[in-house]
């Protein structure tokens, strides 16, 4: 049995949302992999989540950012986003390690004060994104069950 290609195992991931939201992921990983052409992009359809992760490598532990997507909205998570300094109070969440905030739109990702937390999230990784060449995509997990990715 062959399996799907990643592009093709992505674009049925999506097209489980609703139109808006479908619209909002797909612009939004453009606009991330316009931005951070060399991360590795790690997906995951989990119960909870539709997840684009970026990272420098294919590590999971090595990620800096993910688009989060689920029925209610897109985000982008902030991996290390509580060491973050967040002088607009901009970043959501009060756990250990992640912050995310919602995404209205994908021009939320060029907002100067997203930009800038973006940038002080890659400065502070310990491993940076490649210099040159193009990250792959990897599809690590895909789960059987799942909440809804549409509004009821």
């Amino acid at each position: 049995m062959q399996t799907e290609s990643p592009a093709k195992q992505i674009a049925g991931f999506i097209a489980k949302f609703d139109d808006a939201n479908a619209k909002l992921i797909r612009a939004a990983r453009a606009a991330m992999r316009k931005r951070y052409p060399t991360a590795t992009e790690i997906i995951y359809d989990n119960y909870n989540f539709f997840v684009i992760g970026y990272s420098p490598t294919a590590r999971p532990s090595d990620a800096i950012f993910s688009i989060a997507a689920a029925a209610n909205g897109v985000g982008i998570a902030f991996l290390q986003g509580a060491t973050l300094k967040d002088p607009d109070g901009l970043l959501q969440g009060s756990g250990k390690q992640n912050r995310f905030l919602r995404l209205k739109s994908a021009a939320t990702l060029s907002e100067p004060a997203v930009a800038s937390l973006m940038q002080a999230a890659v400065v502070q990784s310990p491993v940076p994104f490649p210099s040159s060449g193009r990250g792959s995509t990897i599809v690590k997990s895909v789960s059987a069950k799942q909440m809804p990715r549409r509004r009821r």
